[in-house]
């Protein structure tokens, strides 16, 4: 007789998974914005971000990364647990840094129209390669 614990094989039902209130969260989550409260004063809003993760498309490995937001508000702003959650959302992509940095972008301008915006993405070094993705939007007046 062994004195170890032993673990019981979980039954079926619990084995389909049922999704944690913070991963159902993130799957649910979107960009929500609130109105500006100084609409026509022009002002930057900071957001860092650093615990964003996303997987290598070619090696499956995970990649690391620091994401900086920087925008001057048009009429919305964004709701920083939405931010939060649409980040986390990247977890299981497989996306190059490239794309994940320009895809952030798109996504928040199509939510926010900002007058300006800067996305940096600086990843982790990863096999002695460190990678810094910048992308910038000015709206159109």
């Amino acid at each position: 007789m062994s004195n170890y614990p032993t673990q019981e094989s979980p039954s079926p039902e619990v084995e389909k998974s049922e999704m944690k209130y913070g991963e159902r969260e993130i799957a649910e989550g979107s960009l929500i914005t609130f109105p500006n409260p100084r609409v026509g004063r022009q002002y930057d809003i900071h957001i860092t971000l650093p615990e964003f993760t996303c997987k290598c498309p070619f090696s499956g490995y995970p990649d690391f990364a620091t994401i900086y937001i920087t925008y001057i508000p048009n009429e919305r702003v964004v709701e920083l647990k939405a931010i939060k959650l649409y980040i986390n959302s990247y977890r299981d992509r497989y996306i190059s840094h490239e794309e994940s940095v320009n895809q952030i972008l798109d996504d928040f301008v199509a939510a926010c129209d900002p007058l300006e915006v800067k996305i940096k993405g600086d990843f982790s070094p990863r096999g002695n390669v460190h990678t810094v993705i910048e992308v910038r939007y000015e709206k159109e007046v």
